[in-house]
């Protein structure tokens, strides 16, 4: 079965001189659930974010779904990035809005320029946002701001935002990090089950580490750029965990911030 995403040799060099990635190349299949933990400054965010072109890569290929998403433009770009969930550490709602119109903009790249203006969606699109709502637990606030909800009820509801696009990747850029321990729990668990329901492939940037080795099927672990570890959470030993870090695993905060010793800022 064709690989729903392939990295081959890929780079990135920032202007600043940083390399965040180099030579990558790695391969997802559909329906994984992928960690990618490393330190700050290992290009995490930057191999997320090179996947739906969010930022240029310097070199190599990105391709979604066998198609060259690094190298299009316009109208291919956009129908590719249809394939592509993305949910933010911060959120990323217009807190103007309702719950549910918040969810609707998950339709947003299969609308019309003037129906996208207006918001005018179909009725069927409106009962299936209704629908993720119920089945987040968020039903009693589909009318709500999204302004009124809580940090863990607003990633609740990026992911139904992202679950509406009807996506074949879910990349999560550091989706727990505002979080408290409880809420942070309910969205790992929100997200390994939607997606395995779904078999949508999954990609979280990860600092907790414990979490990482719970709930993935793979784990990729950066270091400088470079893949330094690629398999199952239980062939992830303390040596490659010190590979990975540059400190031993007793070093790191066990379900806290592991990589808070790092002197870099994370590149992206």
């Amino acid at each position: 079965m064709q690989p729903i995403l392939k990295f081959n040799n890929v780079s990135k060099h920032y202007p600043n001189g940083v390399h965040a990635l180099r030579g990558v190349s790695l391969d997802v299949k559909q329906g994984e659930f992928i960690s990618i933990i490393g330190p700050s400054g290992s290009g995490k965010s930057t191999l997320l974010r090179a996947i739906n072109r969010l930022i240029p890569i310097s070199g190599g290929e990105v391709l979604l779904d066998g198609e060259v998403i690094s190298k299009q433009r316009g109208k291919s770009l956009r129908r590719q990035r249809r394939k592509v969930g993305m949910i933010f550490q911060n959120y990323n709602l217009v807190y103007s809005l309702s719950v549910v119109q918040n969810v609707l903009h998950g339709r947003l790249g299969y609308m019309s320029g003037i129906k996208g203006v207006f918001g005018i969606y179909s009725e069927e699109d409106k009962q299936k946002a209704l629908d993720l709502l119920k089945e987040m637990g968020l039903e009693q606030f589909s009318y709500n701001r999204a302004s009124d909800l809580s940090g863990g009820q607003k990633q609740r509801v990026g992911i139904a935002r992202a679950i509406m696009q009807e996506p074949k990747l879910l990349l999560c850029d550091e989706p727990i990090a505002s979080l408290d321990p409880s809420s942070a729990k309910t969205i790992m668990e929100l997200l390994h089950d939607m997606t395995q329901k779904r078999n949508i492939s999954c990609m979280v940037n990860l600092h907790q580490l414990d979490v990482a080795l719970k709930y993935s099927t793979r784990i990729i672990g950066l270091s400088k750029g470079e893949v330094v570890f690629d398999g199952p959470p239980e062939k992830l030993t303390d040596e490659m965990i010190e590979k990975i870090y540059g400190t031993s695993r007793d070093n790191l905060m066990i379900g806290g911030n592991a990589d808070e010793k790092a002197d870099t800022a994370d590149c992206a």
